[in-house]
């Protein structure tokens, strides 16, 4: 029996493709395997009838598993709006659709919210190469570039400005107070891979509630897939160059030094170390080292031209994204 001091926890899974089919089996296997059971698997489809109807189909004599379509605009924020408005936990986590959560995942999460000050807590996420190894040239500080947790974060479970989506969970009040995932910054599958709305999020939550504790533990791990495509330089740059473009959206709507405060320390002392290590590296001769340098130099130089765009792009034609209201059942 669960813990009563503890909150039922539902999962949302967004999906958009039948190509993950496999990948979203596996996701909610995962969860289904969990030591602290979930009240609830909700996968929330991406204006895909296809995928909607297989998936109803599968997963029709499962009553924890509810398939639903994205209630609102095509993209991961109204999926994941559309996941919170239905989902009936105290808390909702959110697991990507092509990662699977270790055994203690959820237990580690609901350990958290016994402090009623806790708003939201994150995990760990580690790549699956699907070259079976890490590109020599991919530095480790840009593994948020394929979805995962970089080097520089800091270890054990700690407070943080922001969680990372495809790892994380908030306590249901949080929607209440601050609203949902805003629409028109996140990713949609079929434009540039844009981010940081739940980095916009959590930052809106710290406004309205003062006193809300954002946590990372880095005990809540998945294991998220990396395709060939993304092990690519090409995508690094594309994906280094839409985090500029995001941020500038995200520093428009709550501030540069809200917006930017993390990032100033990742610039002026994990991205530098960095640096000397993939140098110290080449001189060394091991393999990939210099690689590793110019690819932190690069994404640097690529993330700040998005930037400058996307805040040029935001003086002109204002904030391009909108907050919404989670309206759902009555919770009591």
């Amino acid at each position: 029996m669960s813990d009563p001091d503890i909150p039922g926890i539902s999962v949302v899974i967004c999906v958009y493709t039948e190509d993950r089919w496999e990948d979203i089996l596996a996701a909610v296997s995962s969860v289904r395997a969990q030591s602290r059971p979930a009240l609830e698997t909700l996968l929330v489809v991406d204006h895909n009838r296809a995928l909607l109807e297989r998936l109803t189909k599968e997963y029709k004599e499962a009553d924890e598993v509810r398939v639903l379509a994205n209630a609102g605009p095509r993209g991961l924020s109204a999926g994941r709006n559309t996941g919170i408005a239905a989902s009936r936990g105290e808390v909702i986590a959110f697991l990507d659709d092509d990662a699977v959560a270790e055994r203690e995942w959820l237990r580690r999460f609901a350990e958290a919210y016994a402090d009623p000050l806790v708003m939201a807590v994150g995990g760990r996420t580690m790549p699956i190469w699907a070259s079976g190894r890490r590109p020599a040239w991919f530095p480790e500080e840009f593994d948020w570039v394929v979805g995962c947790t970089y080097r520089g974060l800091p270890p054990g479970r700690v407070r943080v400005r922001n969680v990372l989506g495809g790892n994380a969970s908030f306590r249901r009040t949080a929607f209440d107070s601050a609203g949902g995932f805003a629409t028109g910054i996140g990713r949609d599958g079929a434009k540039r891979p844009l981010g940081c709305e739940e980095t916009e999020l959590c930052i809106r939550l710290t406004r309205a509630r003062p006193d809300a504790v954002l946590l990372i533990d880095d005990r809540a791990v998945i294991h998220h897939r990396v395709p060939e495509v993304r092990e690519h330089f090409g995508y690094f740059r594309t994906r280094t160059y839409a985090e500029g473009l995001s941020k500038a959206l995200v520093a428009r709507s709550v501030g540069a030094d809200k917006g930017l405060e993390s990032e100033r320390r990742y610039t002026t002392r994990v991205l530098p170390a960095g640096v000397a290590r993939g140098l110290r590296d080449a001189l060394l001769a091991r393999p990939g080292g210099a690689g590793r340098a110019g690819a932190i130099v690069a994404g640097v130089l690529t993330a700040a031209g998005g930037y400058v765009v996307g805040s040029v792009r935001a003086r002109r034609g204002g904030a391009t994204f909108s907050v919404v209201d989670i309206e759902g059942e009555t919770h009591g």
